[in-house]
C-alpha cells in the first residue's frame, strides 16, 4: 500500500478538529479521507478497537486531546491503544488541540486583532487552551471577534456562539503548521510521526 495515494480515515472529537487534521495531512502530502467520530472523546475511546481493526487494511489517523485524562500523552496512548495496527496513527494534542493554534502566534494575533505580546509563550503548558483563546478574544480590538468568541453574560456556556466557526476559519485560512510546530513540541511530534508514517 502506498500511503501517499491512499485516503486517510480521520477520527476526531469535534468539528473544530477537522480543519486542523486536514491541514496536517495535506502538510505532509497525504490524502484526506472520510471523517468519523465527532461525538466527543468518550465515544471515540469506546470505538477505538473497531477503528484499530479497520487500520489493519487502510490508514487511520486518530486525533485526541490529552486534557487531564492521563499524566502524559504516551501514557494515554498506551491506555487507549496498547497494540496499534500497522496503519493506525493515534496522536495526542497536549493538552488541547487549541494549543496548536495558539502556537502560531503571529497569524493568530493578526486574525484575532490582539497584540502578539498577549500570546502565551508555551501553549503546550496551558491547562485550558480553549479558555485562553476566549481570554484573548475579550481583548480583541475587533468587535466581531468578541461577539463570536466570548460567551454572553448569563449564558452558562464557556465560549461564544461563533467560537467554533472562528476556530475553523483560522485553521482553514491562516494557521501554519510548520510555524506552530516550532512553539508546540506536541505538534512537532505529531508532524514527525505523520512523516514517518508516509
Amino acid at each position: 500500500m502506498t500511503l501517499r495515494s491512499t485516503p486517510v480515515s480521520l477520527v476526531l472529537e469535534g468539528s473544530t478538529d477537522g480543519p486542523v487534521a486536514t491541514r496536517l495531512l495535506e502538510h505532509v502530502g497525504l490524502t484526506v479521507g472520510p471523517i468519523y467520530g465527532l461525538r466527543g472523546k468518550s465515544h471515540n475511546d469506546a470505538k477505538m478497537p473497531a477503528y484499530n481493526s479497520a487500520a489493519r487494511f487502510a490508514p487511520w489517523f486518530v486525533l485526541r486531546d490529552l486534557d487531564h485524562d492521563a499524566p502524559c500523552a504516551p501514557d494515554l496512548a498506551r491506555m487507549l491503544l496498547p497494540t496499534p495496527s500497522r496503519h493506525m496513527l493515534l496522536r495526542i494534542a497536549v493538552r488541547e488541540m487549541e494549543a496548536w493554534l495558539l502556537a502560531d502566534q503571529k497569524a493568530l494575533s493578526a486574525f484575532m486583532r490582539v497584540s502578539a505580546s498577549q500570546m502565551p509563550a508555551n501553549p503546550d503548558d496551558l491547562t485550558d487552551a480553549k479558555a485562553e483563546l476566549v481570554r484573548l478574544a475579550r481583548r480583541s480590538t475587533k468587535p466581531a471577534i468578541r461577539r463570536d468568541m466570548v460567551p454572553r453574560a448569563g449564558s452558562g456556556t464557556s465560549v461564544g456562539p461563533g467560537y467554533s466557526a472562528r476556530i475553523m476559519e483560522f485553521a482553514n485560512e491562516r494557521w501554519r503548521p510548520e510555524v506552530a510546530a516550532a512553539r508546540s513540541p506536541s505538534l512537532a511530534r505529531c508532524i514527525r510521526a505523520l512523516r514517518r508514517w508516509t
